[in-house]
């Protein structure tokens, strides 16, 4: 039984490998605190549509990613036509600046060299719906009048 565990951890950490910066992977691999999270992560990956799946579905496609670093973030709806991680698409908002966040291209190898880290907390979301939710957060606070 315990093997069986361990080949599954294993199992999950090879698959979710290329998708984390190395500094958040030995972090989860040298701790099995992280298994739940990891587990349901790497399905979320093996699940995700691949390139152009999600085609003319606008602001009604769905990210299964979140990768984040200062004020910026990317939130992956496609991942490469191959499952890997060189060409995903995505929404890009850089610096929280949700009037220029555009939807494109997005190397997550080049995300997780640069030490971009994947929010392993996110629950799916429509591109829709997070524009909203950033843009709102944005806002400035109101006023209380004097």
């Amino acid at each position: 039984m315990a093997k069986t565990k361990a080949a599954a951890r294993k199992a999950t950490l090879r698959t979710l490998a290329p998708f984390i910066c190395t500094a958040q992977f030995e972090v989860m691999a040298g701790s099995s605190e992280f298994d739940a999270l990891t587990e349901a992560v790497a399905i979320t990956i093996a699940a995700m549509p691949v390139s152009y799946e999600q085609d003319g579905k606008g602001e009604e496609a769905t990210a299964f990613l979140h990768y984040f670093n200062a004020g910026s973030d990317w939130y992956i709806s496609e991942k490469d036509a191959d499952g890997g991680v060189d060409q995903a698409f995505g929404l890009a908002i850089l610096n929280g600046d949700t009037d220029n966040a555009e939807l494109g291209y997005i190397s997550i190898r080049e995300l997780v060299a640069s030490g971009v880290e994947l929010d392993l907390h996110f629950s799916p979301a429509t591109l829709g719906s997070i524009k909203s939710a950033k843009a709102a957060a944005a806002l400035p606070a109101p006023q209380a009048n004097a």
